[in-house]
């Protein structure tokens, strides 16, 4: 065969090669015709996130009958100046309050006329307090034991007698430098005119007694 002619055969090979890989290497012949339905996965909506109560309580009723209030809860909002009773997420009662000479602020040490903030408990009820009727709360709370401690304001010996006290659900002894003797009792919402108590009238506090019990949580809120 003549130079020429292997030229051409080898030519006309190398160019079938190409074609053949050209169309082996294409996604065409290996795509289907037929168009299939897409078949979607039914989304299943989220459940609704609960409502956010900024508030400790969600809706108000304030002529729940007063005999049904059972296990209730009280929360203290110093910069509004009430005092809410709470049975579960209900508002049941809503009293004017008055405090300390200096209601701003957590309590430190004894005679800084502040009210406590923080979570508590009655830890003693008075039918024949000087004002009127009073609900102890366990102030000062170990919490406050603790970091009276760790600051050198208290002794040790007055940090296991709060903590004691605490434990026993008694009411802390008062006479420590961070102060105590924390009540909610009677005399009067006109102004801030405790030493560091929250005050509501003869009227509510009446009522506050009746249904409060050793043991009820109190939140004082800022």
């Amino acid at each position: 065969m003549k130079p020429w002619g292997r030229n051409l055969k080898t030519g006309l090979i190398m160019t079938a090669l190409v074609m053949v890989t050209t169309l082996l290497s294409s996604c065409s012949l290996f795509e289907s015709k037929i168009n299939l339905p897409v078949v979607r996965q039914t989304e299943i909506p989220a459940p609704p996130e609960p409502p956010v109560c900024e508030l400790p309580y969600c809706s108000t009723d304030l002529s729940f009958p007063h005999s049904l209030i059972t296990n209730p809860k009280i929360y203290v909002s110093k910069s509004e100046r009430r005092l809410w009773l709470v049975q579960g997420t209900v508002l049941v009662r809503d009293y004017h309050i008055g405090l300390g000479p200096s209601p701003r602020g957590d309590k430190y040490f004894q005679g800084d006329g502040r009210t406590p903030e923080g979570e508590y408990f009655v830890c003693v009820k008075n039918s024949s307090s000087q004002y009127h009727k009073s609900l102890g709360i366990n102030y000062p709370s170990p919490k406050h034991a603790e970091n009276g401690l760790a600051c050198g304001v208290i002794s040790y010996g007055d940090y296991c007698s709060i903590v004691n006290a605490n434990d026993a659900k008694r009411l802390p002894p008062p006479n420590t430098r961070l102060g105590g003797h924390i009540f909610i009792h009677g005399g009067g919402s006109f102004m801030d005119w405790t030493l560091g108590c929250v005050a509501v009238s003869d009227i509510d506090m009446d009522e506050l007694f009746d249904v409060v019990s050793v043991g009820t949580p109190v939140y004082i809120l800022p």
